[in-house]
């Protein structure tokens, strides 16, 4: 009882100094195992490790292969709540670059890992694409934490993040096409008998994903599922789709548990947040339980198998050589700078399923007696410990002496995704800014992102929303919805996070009717509240710009605007196109000079009057 509960506890207690300290959770949740692990049978009196995750025939928490059967189903849950978050929108949006890193980035890995380790500690071919294959993954569970502390451009953090989400399949399905090999061919290889199971597992582990994932959103569309029991059966769905896949052709579970999950995230299912909140929350506990016990799990001996020339070797070539190479072979062609392909080449951590799977596979083939079985859990653990190590403590630095860190953040996030809100947008957007908008109401998102915008449906009380690393370069901060309370909050929570340059908020009606009481965060206007800015766009839905000569003719205009509820000034455009968002009580002077322009929303000036 102890030993479960010391795990859970040290688990959260690890992901806590995590995010105080900015860092994967990977990284102290590992160290934690390794402590209670191994390590302790050097400090204990009777040389025994805090927590035995197996049974020894003294003390343990899971006997025989209990230990295998549980990391398989905790990693089945984790990468079904990956599947959730691949959108076909965005992998879209992200261009070739992505394709090519998951592809030929993989191969490169693969076989310059494979050829490394095999001369470098002179392990059987089959042993060494293992763990080759093994190490393909990065995963979001690492890089997520690391990108969203560093502001980037928004291609590289998109590049990194959605390799990390789709490569994780890929590694694990070609782990497992190895395993067969060596499993099946019983340690001849490449035979016709592992093609074959190969080929069933693509066949089982797509068909029972793709039918369960509509037989579950059926269920949830027909109300056939109560409201308190959607997540817990959706749990028991997932763990009942691997099992099965996992009968009819072994280690296909993996592959079913992605495709249901990819499925279910691409449909419009009522309560697909809160199945995805339950498996974010559901994920962070199996990730911090999983580390600490496969940590704890190797022995002293295993680590001593690391001390040498060699492991440094396998690790330099694997980290700065074979990765630089996947990423330039990959980027070739593509829109990318050097800097860029620098940066995406030097960040490429490895994470759960890497752990997971070489722990699983590794104590397989060494109960078979497989020669050099015993390399696979401590090389993957080092690769594991050592690239989170590494990336977690250097790469701000060297974002910065690549020149890849943005130095000002320029983005503009706008709470709030109603028509205002999209035609402000559309015009940022068309002014070469990064604009994103984030509401609770998916009809306005959706009616964002046919005009191209970006946007996304997000609970502004939700602490996710400062995790979300494409929001890493946000600048500015506009509240723009109709709710005071809502604006408030925004400024309140996010001015830090995304206002650096400037956060702002739409007066409320008593605002507006007690110039004495203008809050200094006041936007566009203190003589236009919500309702005033709807019905002007919806009488002149357009954004407009007028020349201006100097100061005084810029002050006399918005003396116009305040008199004028179908005009309401938004920004102030300089000769070289930036755009300056104007507050509604600065008192300072914008320095106007001839050249310049003023954008509003609303009627065209009517110079005659």
């Amino acid at each position: 009882m102890l030993e479960l509960a010391g795990i859970i506890i040290l688990g959260i207690i690890a992901q806590w100094v995590a995010w105080r300290l900015k860092l994967p959770a990977i990284l102290p949740l590992i160290l934690i195992g390794l402590l209670v692990g191994p390590i302790a049978t050097l400090y204990t009196e009777d040389g025994a490790k805090l927590i035995e995750p197996i049974w020894n025939g003294e003390k343990g928490l899971f006997p025989g292969e209990g230990l295998y059967y549980f990391v398989s189903l905790a990693i089945s849950i984790i990468l079904f709540e990956g599947g959730l978050t691949l959108k076909r929108s965005e992998i879209a949006n992200v261009g070739p670059v992505i394709t090519k890193l998951i592809t030929v980035g993989s191969v490169v890995t693969f076989f310059g890992a494979g050829v490394a380790a095999h001369y470098i500690f002179e392990l059987s071919w089959q042993i060494s694409f293992l763990f080759s294959a093994l190490i393909i993954v990065t995963g979001p569970t690492v890089i997520t934490p690391i990108l969203r502390n560093i502001p980037l451009k928004k291609d590289v953090s998109t590049v990194l993040k959605w390799e990390g989400i789709l490569i994780d399949p890929i590694g694990a399905l070609v782990a497992v096409l190895v395993f067969e090999f060596i499993s099946v061919g019983e340690g001849s290889g490449y035979t016709q008998t592992a093609l074959i199971e190969f080929g069933k597992i693509l066949l089982f582990g797509t068909t029972f994903g793709f039918t369960f994932a509509h037989a579950l959103a059926f269920a949830i569309k027909k109300n056939l599922i109560p409201h308190y029991l959607m997540n817990v059966v959706s749990l028991s769905v997932v763990l009942l789709v691997f099992v099965e896949s996992d009968v009819f052709a072994h280690e296909s579970g993996l592959l079913a548990v992605v495709v249901m999950g990819m499925v279910l995230g691409n449909m419009n299912l009522p309560n697909l947040k809160e199945l995805l909140y339950f498996k974010e929350s559901l994920s962070v506990l199996l990730i911090s339980i999983l580390f600490i016990l496969l940590s704890a799990n190797i022995n002293i001996a295993d680590l001593e198998l690391l001390m040498n020339w060699k492991t440094a070797a396998l690790f330099v070539l694997v980290v700065f050589l074979i990765r630089p190479l996947g990423v330039f072979l990959s980027t070739q062609g593509s829109n990318l700078r050097l800097n860029e392909k620098l940066f995406i080449g030097w960040v490429g951590p490895r994470g759960i399923v890497a752990a997971g799977i070489a722990s699983l596979f590794g104590s397989k083939l060494l109960a078979k007696g497989e020669p050099g079985a015993e390399y696979i859990t401590p090389l993957v653990f080092m690769i594991v410990l050592g690239t989170v190590l590494l990336n977690a403590t250097t790469a701000r630095i060297f974002a910065k002496l690549v020149g890849v860190f943005l130095k000002k953040s320029e983005g503009i996030l706008i709470i709030g995704a109603s028509k205002v809100s999209r035609l402000i947008a559309n015009y940022l957007k068309k002014n070469k800014r990064h604009v994103v908008l984030i509401d609770n109401n998916q009809t306005n998102v959706e009616k964002a992102k046919s005009l191209g915008i970006e946007a996304m449906t997000a609970n502004i009380y939700s602490d996710s929303l400062t995790d979300n690393i494409e929001l890493n370069d946000m600048g500015y901060l506009m509240a723009l919805t109709g709710n005071s309370d809502i604006n408030r909050f925004a400024i309140d929570k996010f001015k830090k996070q995304f206002g650096e340059n400037g956060a702002f908020r739409i007066v409320n009606t008593e605002e507006m009717n007690d110039p004495e009481n203008n809050p200094e965060e006041g936007l566009f206007s203190h003589t236009d509240d919500f309702i005033k800015l709807t019905d002007a766009a919806r009488k002149y839905p357009s954004i407009n710009e007028i020349e201006l000569k100097d100061q005084e003719h810029y002050n006399g205009l918005i003396e116009i605007t305040k008199a004028d509820n179908d005009i309401i000034p938004l920004f102030l455009k300089n000769p070289d196109n930036d755009l300056k968002i104007i507050s509604a009580f600065s008192k300072e002077n914008y320095d106007v000079q001839e050249g310049y322009k003023l954008v509003y929303l609303g009627k065209v000036f009517d110079f005659d009057k």
